[in-house]
C-alpha cells in the first residue's frame, strides 16, 4: 500500500522550530510495523484527528496527529514522545 502524505509548509516550519522533528522524518513512522494509532477525541471537533506513536527511520519514537483528507495523510503536528509515552510504545500498553 502506497500512503500519500500532505502537510502545510508553513505549519511544518513551525512544528520543526519548536519540536525539532520534520514533517519528512515524522511520515516514516508509518513504516512501523509497531505503530499504534488511536482517535484523538478531544481534538477530533471539526474533523477526525488520529494520534500516531511509533518509531522514525532515524530512530526516534515519535508522535503525530494527522487527519484524512481526499485519500491523503495530512500531518498536523509532529514531536518527540515523551519518556511517559516512549516507555507505553516499549511496553505496548496502550
Amino acid at each position: 500500500m502506497n500512503l500519500e502524505f500532505e502537510w502545510d509548509a508553513t505549519k511544518a516550519k513551525a512544528n520543526f522550530k519548536k519540536h525539532k522533528v520534520s514533517f519528512e522524518e515524522g511520515k516514516t513512522i508509518f513504516n512501523d510495523p509497531f505503530l499504534f494509532t488511536f482517535p484523538d477525541d478531544k481534538h477530533s471537533i471539526n474533523e477526525e484527528r488520529y494520534i500516531n506513536i511509533g518509531i522514525s527511520a532515524k530512530g526516534r519514537v515519535l508522535i503525530l496527529i494527522h487527519t484524512e483528507r481526499q485519500g491523503k495523510i495530512r500531518i498536523i503536528n509532529c514531536r518527540k514522545a515523551t519518556t511517559r509515552e516512549r516507555r507505553f510504545y516499549e511496553e505496548g500498553n496502550f
